[in-house]
């Protein structure tokens, strides 16, 4: 298993969205302690490579996975954001 850290701007972020749609991140932080067992992810390109992303709705987490040899890969959320918004 994964363990799933969450940066302080995330965490902003996430308090900034509808609470409904906090519920389904939730189950998406959940989801990626899986990890690389996680279905619906995006490995993304450009500026943004070496990251990720999964969505939940029109809301987008975009995170990096640092594999560790002893201790499972670590899983980082950098940002949560609109779909619009969230590569900028």
């Amino acid at each position: 298993m994964a363990e799933v850290e969450i940066t302080p701007e995330a965490l902003e972020q996430f308090a900034d969205v509808p609470r409904p749609i906090q519920r389904r991140i939730r189950n998406v932080f959940v989801r990626l302690t899986y990890w690389p067992e996680v279905s619906g992810l995006k490995a993304l390109r450009g500026k943004l490579a070496d990251n990720y992303r999964i969505r939940t709705g029109h809301y987008r987490i975009v995170f990096r996975v640092r594999e560790r040899p002893k201790d499972g890969a670590l899983v980082t959320v950098w940002k949560i954001g609109y779909r619009g918004d969230v590569y900028d």
